[in-house]
């Protein structure tokens, strides 16, 4: 899997991941020698059965988590020289993260759960700035009609899409999409992907996708197999 740019944005390097067995065995390895390189405003499906590595891989590109092996480049810094402090702002601000479960506080209204991740001190967006920006946000995504209601106030494919707009709000370079269909309809899915996937144009963010879908993998440039802890591309 080599990629023809000299200095991709996001570089997989020999990557394995494993973890203890609890009978103090084998260990579980959950996938090993991974190799890929992303060109910055690029957008990239991973597809893959339940349990083959997919959501793990996600994490530790997002420094969720580590690997056992190898190393993950984003912007030509590896994650692994970031201290305590580089990796919280790492997640923070050049990362943006949308999961399977949109995870919005229930407490507060859409607007506000736009806002959260800046209030996290890594930033310097703050006060009216912040409020605006969450608006613009919220308006780009359909969703400035309920900016005041709470989560529970709003379709499940509203709140998927609050919480892209909650992703977005400290304007990371690098969008990482951990299975955005799987508790969405048909109808639902495809709309959420047509906005990942305008997102991706519009403000040239790097998009990498996590998906049991293939008509949803088809959206993104290029396409990857994760299948028994080994990548390979997928033909077009």
């Amino acid at each position: 899997m080599e990629n023809e740019s000299m200095n991709p944005f996001l570089e997989i390097v020999d990557l394995s991941k494993s973890y203890p067995s609890p009978s103090d065995e084998d260990e579980l390895k959950v996938f090993s020698g991974i190799n890929l390189s992303v060109d910055k405003g690029s957008s990239v499906a991973i597809v893959g059965p339940s349990g083959s590595g997919k959501s793990t891989l996600l994490n530790v590109i997002g420094a969720l988590d580590t690997p056992t092996e190898g190393e993950v480049r984003v912007g030509g810094k590896s994650i692994a020289e970031m201290d305590s402090a580089e990796s919280a702002g790492y997640r923070n601000q050049t990362v943006g993260f949308v999961f399977q479960a949109h995870h919005l506080l229930p407490a507060c209204t859409v607007l506000e759960n736009v806002m959260v991740p800046a209030l996290a001190g890594h930033g310097d967006l703050r006060g009216e700035e912040l409020r605006e920006r969450a608006k613009g946000l919220l308006e780009e995504v359909g969703l400035a009609h309920r900016q005041g209601h709470r989560p529970g106030e709003i379709s499940g494919g509203e709140r998927q899409r609050a919480a892209v707009a909650r992703s977005l709000v400290n304007r990371p370079s690098l969008l990482l999409a951990d299975e955005p269909t799987g508790a969405l309809d048909k109808n639902n899915s495809e709309r959420l992907v047509d906005l990942l996937a305008g997102l991706n144009e519009k403000h040239g963010l790097t998009l990498l996708m996590v998906t049991h879908s293939e008509a949803s993998a088809a959206r993104m440039g290029r396409g990857y197999s994760l299948d028994e802890g080994r990548l390979s591309e997928l033909s077009r």
